[in-house]
C-alpha cells in the first residue's frame, strides 16, 4: 500500500478516525533528511499492512503541525485510536524506523 497525503482538512478523517495506526511524517520540500527518508517510509508502506503510512507537507498545512508542538522536521507520530502514542524526530535507518513502528503499535 503507498502513503496516503494529509492536509489540515483530512486530518481528523484520514489519521484520527483510522481503524489502523497512522505513522504521520511532517516533511517540507526543503527539507534534505526529509527526502532522505521518504523512500524509507514508502519502502515500509509496501512491506506492512498493520499501519497507514501518511505524509503531510507543514508549508501546505501549518495547523496541525503546530497542534502537535512539531518545531522540527523530519518529525514522525504513531496515532492509534486517535491518540498521538509516539514520536521520532530526524532521520533514521530503515531498520530502526521499522523497530520504532514494531515498539509503538
Amino acid at each position: 500500500m503507498a502513503s496516503i497525503t494529509v492536509t489540515d482538512a483530512t486530518f481528523e478523517d484520514l489519521v484520527l478516525k483510522s481503524d489502523k495506526p497512522v505513522l504521520l511524517d511532517f516533511w517540507a520540500q526543503w527539507c534534505g533528511p526529509c527526502k532522505m527518508i521518504g523512500p524509507m517510509l514508502e519502502e515500509i508502506s509496501g512491506e506492512r499492512d498493520d499501519v497507514v503510512i501518511a505524509k503531510m507537507d507543514i508549508d501546505e498545512n501549518p495547523e496541525t503541525p503546530t497542534g502537535f508542538g512539531v518545531r522540527s522536521i523530519p518529525t514522525m507520530l504513531i496515532f492509534k485510536g486517535g491518540e498521538a502514542v509516539a514520536t521520532t524526530m530526524g532521520a533514521k535507518p530503515k531498520a530502526q524506523l521499522s523497530q520504532w513502528i514494531d515498539q509503538s503499535i
